[in-house]
């Protein structure tokens, strides 16, 4: 008769639409598709809700011998002793793959910038070997919210150190879902390992990097134990010290970080 089992989807917004919604998207698509043109690269980033570690029910079922259900404790409160992951992602738009930074600290700005640097060393100065510039698409929120000085500042020791000119863009408010990081990488790690409780951080990383698709995805995971400390400031000196380069006509949500060592050259 038509019918079929459907999840809730959440694409209903609170609140009014943002009026720069559409040109925002606009520009975020013209601007990854000149990157992807010239050959460099562009990732979608963001981070993953956290995950209580134990021997916990996880959601979704796997196969398994008749009447052999997996026994788990009957309670999920978090156990003090074990760790939580926060798994940081970061998904190539050029050529389908993820990359995982699964951290069991706090998701700080450190925290982000620092997932996106190991992405660069494990995998993006080898698959780019000649880009001097990424493109990083991320939500308005978090630890990599376009209104956190942290943010821009571990951005600019990140350019500093790699020499590559760092452009983002943030997308809308309420629009988080619409991210490509959510879509194309998380929503297949949960599908990864529904059924399997994460009883330890190794296992929950074993599990990301296993995931596979139909469609060619591939991902890597490490592991990340910096202990990263909340509430860290960046001084008004060391703020006027970035080198950032406001893109019109959205200035809050598109913008560069240049590194020092090469801004005379670009500017």
């Amino acid at each position: 008769m038509g019918y079929r089992k459907q999840a809730n989807q959440k694409m209903l917004q609170v609140g009014e639409t943002h009026p720069d919604r559409n040109a925002q998207f606009e520009h975020i698509n013209s601007t990854a598709a000149e990157y992807i043109e010239t050959g460099d690269p562009v990732i979608s980033v963001d981070t993953k809700k956290k995950e209580n570690i134990g021997n916990f029910k996880n959601g979704g079922q796997e196969y398994r011998r008749k009447k052999e259900p997996c026994n788990v404790l009957d309670h999920d409160f978090p156990i003090k002793e074990l760790d939580k992951i926060s798994p940081y992602g970061v998904y190539n738009l050029n050529n389908n793959t993820g990359f995982v930074n699964g951290g069991t600290s706090h998701d700080t700005s450190e925290f982000a910038v620092e997932s996106i640097s190991r992405w660069w060393e494990v995998v993006g100065k080898h698959t780019f070997p000649d880009s001097k510039r990424i493109y990083i698409n991320c939500d308005c929120g978090g630890s990599n919210d376009y209104w956190k000085r942290m943010w821009k500042y571990q951005l600019q020791q990140f350019a500093d150190s790699t020499g590559l000119e760092i452009e983002v863009s943030h997308f809308p408010p309420g629009t988080y879902k619409l991210n490509k990081v959510e879509h194309r990488l998380f929503c297949y790690l949960s599908k990864n390992w529904q059924g399997k409780p994460i009883v330890d951080v190794q296992t929950a990383v074993e599990l990301i990097g296993s995931t596979r698709t139909t469609a060619g995805l591939e991902v890597i995971c490490v592991r990340d134990d910096t202990e990263y400390q909340l509430a860290k400031k960046v001084s008004d000196a060391d703020f006027d010290d970035i080198l950032i380069v406001r893109i019109h006509p959205f200035e809050s949500w598109n913008y560069k970080i240049l590194p020092h060592q090469n801004h005379h050259f670009i500017v």
